[in-house]
């Protein structure tokens, strides 16, 4: 019996020093609790980083692979080219209008008088006329125009003998239009190279004739009367 009584307490102390060993709950002391908020804190952090990371490397990639798709026309535009009315050859070249044939153009004179008292100067008017179909030039400058004046055989005057200038006039005359030139003349006499000469035509009724050339085109005969 001493033995058992013996024993008996040490089980039962045996037993009660288990229970407590895995019944009791130990309290974390406060150098735990700070590990732990540490290493949340720290964990939330890396996270916050990562996500936020992850955007901008995502907005990086995504304006990398638009920059990409446009061809990075910011960096090598082309630059424009020209307008198809800038490009050679492309821009209408003017037709020139071409001269009058000598035999559709004719040439008249005329007076503004049938006839002239003692102080009037006749007027003499050359005309230049297109007679085709199309428009053409004519060179109607006093290089080429004469205005003369005669009276049977005798030569009185000559717009080229005293002439100061020789110059050409270029002219479009349309078809069946026509182009004049008046010259006043004074009733006085000329000589091939402007030679001086004192006679004066004479008057008393006696008759002239204007002819008018251009070229190696000349008019039909205009008769006038001097008083």
């Amino acid at each position: 019996m001493g033995r058992q009584g013996n024993s008996s307490p040490r089980k039962t102390a045996s037993a009660s020093g288990s229970r407590g060993g895995s019944g009791a709950t130990r309290q974390p002391s406060a150098a735990v609790y700070r590990r732990r908020r540490l290493f949340m804190g720290t964990a939330l952090l890396m996270a916050v980083a990562l996500t936020f990371g992850g955007f901008a490397v995502a907005g990086a990639l995504s304006g990398t692979e638009q920059a990409a798709s446009t061809g990075g026309a910011t960096e090598s535009a082309p630059a424009p080219g020209p307008s198809p009315s800038q490009t050679a050859g492309t821009e209408p070249t003017a037709t020139p209008t071409p001269s009058c044939s000598q035999n559709l153009v004719t040439v008249s004179a005329s007076t503004d008088k049938a006839a002239y008292g003692p102080d009037e100067n006749p007027l003499l008017t050359l005309k230049v006329t297109n007679g085709g179909t199309m428009p053409c030039e004519v060179n109607i400058g006093t290089s080429q125009m004469e205005f003369l004046v005669t009276s049977g055989a005798d030569r009185i005057f000559s717009s080229k003998d005293c002439q100061a200038k020789s110059e050409d006039l270029m002219k479009t005359i349309a078809p069946g239009a026509s182009e004049t030139a008046n010259f006043p003349w004074a009733r006085n006499r000329t000589l091939e190279g402007c030679s001086p000469i004192e006679a004066k035509p004479g008057a008393g009724g006696s008759y002239y004739i204007f002819t008018a050339k251009l070229g190696s085109r000349a008019s039909p005969k205009a008769v006038f009367q001097l008083s």
